[in-house]
């Protein structure tokens, strides 16, 4: 982000003045998005957690999403703008291939942790999940997607995209076209990746997460779209 602010003329070290205000919007949004929508592997239901706030804070008990950490920290972004005059939409395209590399780092925490793997698999690339680890229903099933690795490089390949394309087509752009990008590449892998999850947060039946990716990609893209169509 610093390297990205300078390429467009501000001070970089306006970067680690916002980072701070990013950090605390991103860990209270990823939070709220997980209450309001907890995995069943959890056993934990947003009913409880609101009935139990002292757990609902407990964050070092694991439980944290990224679409909430992005609503969260673009509404941090958007009152840092206002305080201080920076271009809110402009500093979201800044952002936006850091964060994609950030995602894509921060998803070797779930290989870590054994979790958020995918569906049984015999390809070469399958890994072992331990028998603790392992959910309902698939006690005995040893091998599974990496479904971890798939996303860590979606994400990797969304910052090169990004990055590209703020470059290649710098004379078109307008401010915030390279965050609505963004916001079509992340949340397309993310609702194709996630058929093979196996502990997808339900709604009403459906699996919310999957469900508002796809909502998002598409009103990026007609964003997109309506932004430079020729009239």
């Amino acid at each position: 982000a610093r390297r990205e602010a300078k390429r467009r003329g501000y001070d970089p070290d306006v970067v680690w003045d916002l980072f701070i205000y990013l950090l605390i919007g991103g860990i209270i949004g990823a939070r709220v998005w997980h209450i309001l929508t907890p995995s069943p592997s959890t056993g934990v239901t947003t009913a409880w957690y609101l009935s139990h706030p002292l757990d609902a804070l407990a964050v070092w008990k694991g439980g944290l999403g990224i679409p909430g950490a992005v609503i969260g920290g673009l509404i941090a972004l958007y009152f840092y703008s206002r305080r201080t005059g920076v271009n809110f939409a402009e500093w979201t395209d800044i952002g936006a291939p850091g964060l994609a590399l950030g995602q894509a780092i921060g998803r070797w925490g779930n290989f870590v942790n054994q979790e958020l793997y995918g569906a049984p698999t015999s390809l070469p690339w399958k890994i072992f999940i331990a028998p603790e680890k392992r959910l309902a229903g698939y006690l005995d099933v040893e091998y599974y997607h990496p479904l971890f690795l798939y996303e860590a490089l979606w994400n990797l390949m969304n910052m090169l995209l990004l990055l590209w394309i703020s470059r290649r087509f710098a004379g078109s752009l307008k401010h915030g076209d390279i965050f609505l990008t963004y916001l079509v590449v992340y949340p397309l892998g993310r609702f194709l990746l996630d058929f093979l999850r196996l502990d997808a947060s339900l709604v009403g039946g459906i699996n919310i997460n999957q469900t508002i990716m796809a909502v998002v990609a598409v009103c990026a893209g007609l964003a997109l779209y309506l932004r430079h169509r020729k009239v």
